[in-house]
């Protein structure tokens, strides 16, 4: 794993080049260890880019230990058990985005678990004031595997993520 050069030094972005699934996962258990509850992660990335990987990182950060899979025909799966529950959204099937609303994504976005939503451009409009903000890259490399895992702080609270994680990369 890489932390590619962060040119500008903004408190809240950064950006990692992962060279396996096995990578992903552990900087998102690294992310997720660092979660206190009440987080909202938007994932954004084309197919096989490693989101759900990241979501199985996110709950081994979370100490949850079953199976994480992509919610791609139930829209929302709850992970509960681990040290916070993990609300894993994939909205890639809704027609309209306010479909959200029938699914009462407020209970999710503002309670005390981390809520990770795959596809997280279409419902941009029902994200919260504060999130992080998560998009993945496909990097041509031959026959490899590697990822461009950018991330974005909105919010000051997530700034603090960011800062903490940027520590947890370095110490790889």
């Amino acid at each position: 794993m890489n932390k590619a050069v962060d040119e500008n030094k903004e408190k809240n972005n950064l950006e990692v080049i992962t060279h396996s699934p096995a990578e992903t996962i552990e900087l998102a258990r690294k992310l997720g260890a660092l979660l206190d509850g009440g987080e909202v992660l938007a994932l954004d990335g084309e197919m096989g880019a490693g989101k759900t990987h990241f979501i199985k990182g996110l709950a081994l950060g979370l100490e949850f230990t079953d199976h994480v899979s992509s919610p791609t025909f139930n829209l929302i799966h709850e992970y509960i058990g681990g040290r916070l529950p993990l609300y894993h959204f994939d909205v890639y099937r809704l027609e309209d985005p306010a479909e959200l609303e029938g699914l009462g994504y407020e209970e999710y976005f503002y309670g005390n678990g981390v809520t990770a939503i795959e596809w997280s451009g279409i419902i941009k409009d029902y994200l919260p004031e504060e999130y992080l903000h998560i998009s993945f890259e496909n990097i041509l490399n031959g026959s490899s595997y590697t990822r461009r895992i950018s991330f974005k702080a909105v919010g000051p609270r997530m700034e603090k993520i960011i800062e903490a994680l940027k520590q947890e990369v370095t110490n790889l």
